[in-house]
């Protein structure tokens, strides 16, 4: 009688803990390529290099929501980077590239952590490149420039309206004297059919000076085989001569499992020096989770300056020191998603 009691108990919760079960997905992207790279520096030659990410950054995540009835979900996503070439996590904390917790209903999605920024969703959308390849968006993002990824933040997505989505985001500085440190920014994105439109806009109080402000336009129009983006970003940290602009323009011709990008790009800084570069990129699809993929980029710098390119596995660049240099690299890799 006892055994049957205790039966029944169990059986009575089913439902409950059915109700409450978490669906999480592990997934990811393997991404390596073999290149050769050129600074164009003097007293440097060109070097082969085993490179992680070239198209996509090779990575590793969790993610999962929780049906909490009445149109509410609890959501949560933790993604690492990975270096294919040798091993290594990619950058610094093992879940660096995002790492939330939140809510999602009828008013959009509330997320809490470490999250993509505003204007990360404008420079993504209107990347000709498809957000990889060397000359992508990614280049204007780094050290002085744009703001990717938000750490310590609350962030907002609200659900398509007639096209239009909107985000907002705030970062604490976390500090507890003047200047706080703190960012806030938002976008506004417009998809409808073939068209995209986007804005967006970052500030983060300075330690000196004036506010760190950053900006991002995007646009996008795809007509049959041809997909065509341009975007324009902007760095204007605090202190003297350091705007920096991010330009570029171009678009993806698709015919069958073959995939040709090319974007043009150029970038300033209030200094004087300027670089204007190229990209030409290839993909072959084999399945729905794998493609081959080549891409060659160059960039002719001024005479002040030493712009290189970046990929979604890093950024290659002349030193410092090298003004005038013009780089280049070629690469042929491999694409795998699960």
């Amino acid at each position: 009688m006892k055994k049957t009691s205790l039966a029944l108990a169990l059986l009575s919760l089913l439902p409950l803990a059915a109700h409450a079960q978490t669906s999480v997905t592990i997934y990811g992207i393997a991404d390596a390529s073999i290149g050769v790279e050129n600074t164009d520096a003097p007293g440097e030659g060109h070097r082969t290099v085993i490179s992680s990410g070239t198209q996509s950054t090779s990575r590793i995540g969790f993610r999962g929501t929780e049906d909490l009835g009445n149109g509410l979900k609890a959501l949560f996503n933790i993604e690492a980077g990975v270096a294919l070439d040798n091993g290594a996590q990619d950058a610094a904390g093992t879940f660096q590239r995002r790492a939330v917790v939140g809510l999602q209903g009828s008013f959009g999605t509330i997320t809490i952590g470490r999250e993509y920024g505003p204007i990360a969703a404008v420079a993504q959308s209107a990347d000709p490149l498809g957000h990889g390849f060397y000359g992508s968006t990614l280049t204007s993002f780094g050290t002085n420039r744009l703001t990717r990824r938000l750490s310590n933040s609350v962030n907002y997505k609200s659900d398509s309206l007639n096209g239009f989505t909107v985000l907002a985001a705030y970062s604490a500085g976390e500090r507890n004297v003047d200047p706080s440190n703190d960012l806030w920014g938002g976008a506004v994105e417009y998809k409808n059919g073939p068209v995209y439109l986007g804005a967006g806009y970052q500030e983060t109080e300075a330690q000196i000076g004036p506010n760190n402000k950053e900006i991002a336009f995007g646009a996008g129009f795809t007509a049959g085989a041809f997909d065509f983006r341009a975007a324009f970003l902007e760095a204007d940290p605090a202190g003297a001569n350091n705007e920096y602009k991010f330009t570029t323009v171009g678009g993806v011709y698709t015919m069958g499992p073959n995939k040709f990008y090319a974007s043009l790009h150029q970038q300033k800084l209030e200094t004087g020096a300027k670089g204007n570069g190229f990209s030409l990129a290839y993909s072959y699809t084999l399945s729905k989770r794998t493609n081959l993929y080549s891409s060659y980029a160059k960039v002719r710098n001024n005479g002040r300056g030493v712009f290189g390119v970046a990929s979604a596995g890093g950024t290659f660049a002349p030193p410092t020191t090298a003004l005038g240099a013009d780089p280049s690299v070629f690469n042929v890799g491999v694409r795998h998603s699960f």
